[in-house]
């Protein structure tokens, strides 16, 4: 009989990243949200519920197959193959993103410029892992991080260089300064995260001036920005300032999207712009993208056609306009961060060190405490106050956050909103934050005391 206490394998001979902090805060997330389920949760930053409708996607996939008969020309036979069999690498939706992203963002791009992914996270490893050339490659990223994206970089060995976010989303200064300091130790910087909308965790934005003088200074520091934007049309009303890669003229800026927020995470669909040159050691020239397309054809070998197909009926039934097609989303998604603002506000008004943003469009507000912000705290948060919420020095490289907690606004109601807060502010008094006097059912979505 085996042994079942016998040790097969030991970490210090897998991969470093098994037990780097970025991989593991993502699993304690996870963790401590299954035990304590019945916990209100400012955690994930997962989209509403209340809008999906499992019959949309058979009618999606519908809609995507008359796409194909009706539109294309295709034979039954032809869309059941498209469909059902192995697809191309680089994704059977291509053309259809193209088209979204020259509706909504202005971005005039190439359809043989998109890589289809696995979500928006194996499109962050595609485009690391081709970077990622030697030791000395590194990457830069506006801090706080997002994990996901610490996370792949891990995955590649390709360290990742914070950059101080400052009050317009990125401290240019700072920025020149990480890659020139980069250089001199003898590392080559390649390119710098972003997310100049509503960025998680953050939820800073970038204007038009700092988003224009960014890419100047990519130009001129020759580096790369990877633009993520998986927040931007859900704004307060008024849109944004056009993104980077819209106003890009020099292919800098690969352009990193994801439809988990805009039509359905269960469909895993994400996408990268690529569209920059390249040439091979023979002196032909082809894109970025097809490089991508072959790295991903040893890791996923293509992305779901069946998934696709119902990201591409959703863009074929809103006339390629996410923008539009979100609209009610954009709505649940503005009154929740006013009533969490305006909610803080009510309970912390004159409660001295505390302190909070008021980002104008996404899903996170980051709030500051006079105390110490760490999962020792969140785990007694959820056992003992029953809310959940995530520390801020999950999405730091180094020392920072530590006191500072993101709550996501997007996916509870109105009255949870406001009994998680109650509880949040519970927990702040325990910890010697005594909360203002308040009056719930004078409130938006409240319940009387």
């Amino acid at each position: 009989m085996r042994d079942t206490d016998a040790v097969d394998l030991v970490t210090a001979e897998l991969h470093g990243s098994l037990e780097d902090p970025a991989l593991m805060s993502m699993n304690f997330l996870n963790e401590i949200t299954g035990r304590y389920p019945d916990a209100l949760s400012f955690a994930p930053g997962r989209p509403v519920e209340r809008f999906f409708d499992v019959e949309s996607v058979h009618r999606r996939l519908r809609t995507f197959s008359d796409h194909l008969s009706a539109g294309l020309g295709y034979s039954p036979e032809e869309v059941s193959r498209t469909l059902c069999q192995y697809g191309r690498t680089k994704g059977i939706v291509h053309d259809l993103i193209a088209r979204s992203l020259a509706r909504d963002e202005g971005i005039d791009a190439d359809p043989e410029s998109v890589v289809v992914t696995v979500g928006c996270q194996e499109a962050m490893f595609l485009v690391l892992r081709a970077l990622r050339a030697e030791p000395r490659d590194v990457l830069l990223s506006v801090s706080p991080l997002y994990v996901g994206l610490t996370g792949a970089a891990r995955l590649v060995e390709m360290p990742v260089l914070p950059v101080a976010g400052g009050a317009t989303g990125v401290d240019l200064d700072d920025l020149v300064a990480q890659i020139r300091g980069a250089r001199q130790r003898g590392q080559r910087p390649r390119a710098c995260y972003v997310m100049p909308d509503f960025a998680n965790p953050s939820g800073l934005s970038m204007d038009l001036a700092t988003r224009r003088a960014l890419l100047e200074v990519a130009e001129r520091e020759d580096i790369l920005l990877l633009e993520d934007n998986p927040y931007g049309v859900f704004h307060g009303g008024e849109g944004t300032p056009p993104t980077l890669k819209a106003l890009d003229t020099g292919r800098r800026v690969i352009y990193l999207g994801s439809f988990a927020k805009t039509v359905l995470p269960g469909a895993r669909v994400g996408y990268a712009v690529a569209d920059q040159r390249v040439r091979d050691a023979q002196g032909a020239t082809g894109l970025f993208a097809d490089q991508l397309s072959r790295i991903k054809s040893m890791v996923t070998v293509n992305t779901s056609p069946i998934a696709q197909a119902v990201v591409g009926g959703a863009l074929l039934e809103n006339a390629f306009s996410l923008d539009a097609a979100n609209s009610r989303e954009r709505e649940v998604y503005r009154a929740n961060r006013r009533q969490v603002v305006e909610g803080l506000e009510v309970r912390f008004g004159n409660c001295e060190g505390v302190s909070w943003n008021t980002p104008a469009g996404g899903f996170f507000v980051c709030v500051t405490a006079p105390f110490t912000v760490d999962d020792d705290l969140l785990e007694l948060s959820a056992r003992r106050f029953g809310v959940l919420w995530t520390p801020m020095a999950h999405f730091y490289s180094g020392p920072g956050g530590s006191n500072e907690l993101r709550l996501s606004v997007s996916s509870l109601t109105g009255a949870d909103i406001e009994e998680g807060l109650d509880r949040i502010a519970a927990l702040f008094a325990e910890r010697g934050c005594a909360p203002t006097a308040h009056t719930r059912s004078v409130r938006s979505g409240g319940r009387a005391p």
